[in-house]
C-alpha cells in the first residue's frame, strides 16, 4: 500500500458496507465504494460497532457476513479501517488519471465504471480486499484484538550464536479475515457467473500484492470465460497473451476513455481538472485534457517561506505569496 491519506468509505455490493442505510436489489448495480460520499456523515450515528445488534443494521450484509459480524465484533472496526485506507489509497494512486477514482453526490457515485467487469472495477475489489487484510493485520499485531496476536513464529539465530525472536505482523491472520469476510458474497453465488470469477480472483491477487496494485493495474489481463473441464475458469482473450498469475489483476470489459462527461454511467470527465504543461505522460495537459486543449490562468500560491529552526523545539516560517501558472482542460 502506498502513502496516500485516509478517508472513510463503505465496502458495498459484493463486499460489505458499513453504514445502516439501504443497499440496491441489485448487487451489482452498485460499486462497494458507491455509498461512501454520499453517506459520510452517517459516521457519527454509526458510532462504533461493538454490540450485535449492530450488524443487523448494516444493510447490504449477507446473512453469513451478519454472522460474522457477531462472532468477531472487535474485528469490525478493523474492517471499516480497512475500507476508509481503500478509497483514499485509490484516489493517491489515481490522482493523476482520466479515471481518478472520483465519487458523484447521485447514486452510485461510481457509476457503472466499476460495475461492469473493467480494469477500475479490478483494481477497486483488489485494493479493498488488501485494506482490510492489512488493517486487521496491523491491528493484531498492535494488540488491538484479543482474537490474534503479532507473529512470534518469525526467529533465528545470528552469526554470534545468539537467539532471536520478533513479534512481526501477523499477516496470516489478516489475510484469513479478509479472505472469509470479504469472498463471502461471491462464494454464496457458487462463484459460478464470470463477474463472481473476476472479483474472487481479484480480491486474492490484492491480498498478495498490494503494495503493488496501480503496476498491476497497467497491466491487466483482459479475460473471457471458458469451460475447463467440468468447472469454468477465466483465460486471456487473446491466445497470444500468456496466462496470468494469482498476483495478476484481470478484467473482462474494455473501459470507457473517461475524457467526455456521462452522468448515466458515473463518468466525470476531465474538463477543469488540473494538467501539467510539460509532462508528456497521463497527466500531461495534451493526454489528460483528450485533445482539447487547457485554459491558462495566473493564480497567486501561499506557501511557507523562509523557515528558521529555533532551540529547542519549534519550526518559525513567513507566509510568502508566489505568482504561479495554473493550467486547466477545457
Amino acid at each position: 500500500m502506498g502513502p496516500g491519506p485516509t478517508t472513510l468509505i463503505c465496502l458495498a455490493s459484493q463486499t460489505l458496507q458499513l453504514f445502516p442505510v439501504p443497499c440496491p436489489l441489485d448487487a451489482q448495480s452498485e460499486s462497494w465504494a458507491g455509498v461512501a460520499k454520499r453517506y459520510l456523515a452517517k459516521l457519527s450515528s454509526v458510532g462504533s460497532i461493538s454490540e450485535e445488534e449492530t450488524c443487523e443494521k448494516l444493510k447490504g450484509l449477507i446473512q453469513r457476513q451478519v454472522q460474522m459480524c457477531k462472532r468477531n465484533l472487535e474485528v469490525m472496526d478493523s474492517v471499516r479501517r480497512g475500507a476508509q485506507l481503500a478509497i483514499e489509497e485509490c484516489q493517491y494512486q489515481f490522482r493523476n488519471r482520466r479515471w481518478n477514482c472520483s465519487t458523484l453526490d447521485s447514486l452510485p457515485v461510481f457509476g457503472k465504471v466499476v460495475t461492469q467487469g473493467t480494469r477500475e472495477a479490478a483494481f477497486v475489489y483488489a485494493i479493498s480486499s488488501a485494506g482490510v487484510a492489512f488493517a486487521v493485520t496491523r491491528a493484531c499485531s498492535s494488540g488491538e484484538l484479543e482474537k490474534c496476536g503479532c507473529d512470534r513464529t518469525v526467529h533465528g539465530v545470528s552469526p554470534q550464536g545468539f537467539q532471536w525472536s520478533g513479534c512481526s505482523d501477523n499477516i496470516a491472520y489478516g489475510v484469513a479475515f479478509s479472505q472469509s469476510f470479504v469472498d463471502v458474497r461471491e462464494r454464496s453465488k457458487g462463484a459460478s457467473s464470470s463477474r463472481a470469477l473476476m472479483n474472487l480472483h481479484n480480491n486474492e491477487a490484492g491480498r498478495k500484492v498490494g503494495h503493488a496494485l496501480k503496476e498491476k493495474f497497467d497491466g491487466a489481463t483482459e479475460v473471457e470465460p471458458r469451460r475447463v473441464g467440468s468447472s469454468r475458469a477465466l483465460v486471456p482473450r487473446n491466445a497470444q497473451f500468456k496466462p496470468h498469475t494469482d498476483e495478476d489483476l484481470v478484467y473482462l470489459e474494455p473501459s470507457p476513455d473517461f475524457c467526455e462527461q456521462d452522468t448515466r454511467s458515473g463518468v466525470l470527465g476531465t474538463r477543469g481538472r488540473t494538467c501539467n504543461k510539460t509532462s508528456k505522460a497521463i497527466d500531461g495537459c495534451e493526454l489528460l485534457c483528450c485533445g482539447r486543449g487547457f485554459h491558462t490562468a495566473q493564480v497567486e500560491l501561499a506557501e511557507r517561506c523562509s523557515c528558521k529552526f529555533h532551540w529547542c523545539c519549534f519550526v518559525k516560517c513567513r507566509q510568502c505569496q508566489r505568482l504561479v501558472e495554473l493550467h486547466t482542460c477545457r
